[in-house]
């Protein structure tokens, strides 16, 4: 009872293949891992680049303000003696030797005095005013790629109280080395960017192969442990038939509550060998990781006789429902592969189609070919499944309610039959109608 115990329990890491598991993990580590690594690397560039935009920009603010500044006792000379007198007041020259700025003198009341330099704006003078404030506060703008400052200038009034607008002075300034600078860097920032997730990605992968390795390990031996259960739970599931099957060959020697007895522990009994057989199975299909079948284990199937010889299988158990089972099937259509997981295939979808099909109910055996596969259709008029299940009937021991309610099971049926059409390189189709019936479409590559 304990190796059993520990056999069911174990049978939940079976609820999804390996495969889909470890893809799951490794992409998801993947991209977890990556989406680190980007946001490192853009919130850095980002950063990098404000810092040295603002950097830039307050030098540039600062020059334009000293420009300004330093000019501003001369508009009284400009006023009256000229543009001239620049020279003889100040080292203009050496003042202007940044040929990206430039100097324009205003009156009170807005009229062009001089000029020095060599870029100019060409908004009037008036926008500024609007945004002007008493005390030479600087008013900034921008036109195109000019960065333009403009501040009054004031005196003191002959009586010495109060303030007197005396002109403006207005100082531009290029910004084209200040964007052909940030392009450099922005592409500079770019490419580092773009070597750094490329670097980030092989250390990804490396690390996320890292990470996965050891629970691929430990499935492996779980799988180990599920393939050596199932052995050891064969022979006393052995013993325990034969016993019942002595038994119950004795019936006039039993009571009939023990002879009832005997039929339930004969019915678990065969219930436990196919589940131990489909975890078997599975554990075993695991192990491989093998989407598809190795060339050892390919042979050349007739499906059609396989098929046929299906439908005389379960015709018995048909007619016993009141069931009408029917084939439609084609003659000489020949595949690669395995007959025996091929017979199990086919033999789970039409068991289920009996199980779940009522009396005087039909099931359809059809095969359809084409130029490179055969599809063969089980079409039934049984209690059908939920549109919202359907995503879910070839998971691992899932089985929908009205299932559950209807037979006893373990859901795997349709999981091993997915596995099998996989690894012959096909695959499972399902379209089902809740109360009207079902179709599974098996679709096979022919050789």
């Amino acid at each position: 009872m304990t190796l059993l115990k520990q056999c069911m329990a174990w049978v939940t890491v079976l609820k999804r293949t390996p495969s889909q598991t470890f893809q799951n993990i490794h992409w998801r580590l993947l991209l977890a891992y990556m989406m680190a690594m980007t946001a490192i690397v853009g919130i850095s560039a980002v950063t990098v680049y404000i810092f040295f935009y603002q950097s830039r920009n307050q030098q540039l603010h600062s020059q334009l303000l000293t420009l300004v500044q330093a000019a501003a006792h001369s508009l009284d000379t400009v006023k009256t003696e000229g543009r001239q007198s620049l020279n003889r007041d100040l080292p203009w020259h050496d003042l202007f030797s940044n040929q990206d700025q430039s100097l324009e003198w205003f009156s009170a009341d807005g009229k062009l005095l001089a000029r020095e330099g060599s870029y100019f704006p060409t908004i009037p003078l008036a926008k500024n005013l609007q945004s002007s404030q008493v005390g030479g506060s600087p008013v900034v703008e921008y036109q195109d790629q000019i960065r333009i400052m403009t501040i009054a200038v004031y005196a003191h009034a002959p009586d010495k109280k109060t303030l007197q607008l005396q002109g403006y002075l207005r100082a531009s300034q290029s910004i084209q080395r200040l964007e052909a600078w940030l392009n450099q860097l922005q592409l500079g920032l770019g490419l580092g960017g773009l070597i750094a997730l490329l670097l980030a990605s092989i250390s990804s992968l490396y690390l996320t192969r890292q990470a996965v390795q050891p629970m691929r390990l430990s499935f492996q031996r779980l799988t180990r442990f599920a393939s050596d259960a199932a052995h050891e739970l064969r022979n006393p599931l052995t013993r325990i038939s034969i016993a019942t099957e002595i038994m119950l060959s004795h019936v006039d020697e039993l009571k009939p509550s023990d002879v009832k007895k005997l039929a339930i522990i004969t019915d678990a009994t065969e219930q436990m060998r196919r589940l131990i057989d489909d975890v078997l199975f599975l554990a075993q299909t695991d192990a491989a990781y093998l989407p598809t079948m190795s060339k050892r284990q390919e042979n050349t199937v007739c499906i059609d006789q396989l098929l046929h010889i299906l439908v005389e299988r379960f015709e018995p158990q048909a007619q016993a429902k009141g069931i009408h089972l029917r084939d439609q099937l084609l003659t000489d259509v020949v595949i690669k592969g395995n007959r025996d997981q091929l017979e199990r295939l086919f033999s789970n979808l039409l068991e289920n189609a009996v199980k779940y099909t009522g009396i005087q109910g039909k099931i359809t055996l059809a095969m359809y070919k084409s130029k490179q596969s055969v599809m063969v259709s089980i079409e039934d008029t049984g209690i059908g499944i939920p549109t919202k299940y359907l995503a879910f009937i070839f998971q691992r021991f899932w089985r929908a309610e009205q299932a559950r309610s209807q037979e006893d099971g373990f859901g795997l049926g349709l999981a091993i039959a997915q596995t099998i059409a996989k690894q012959h390189g096909g695959e499972i189709t399902v379209n089902s109608q809740l109360g009207v019936g079902s179709r599974f479409l098996v679709h096979l590559p022919l050789q």
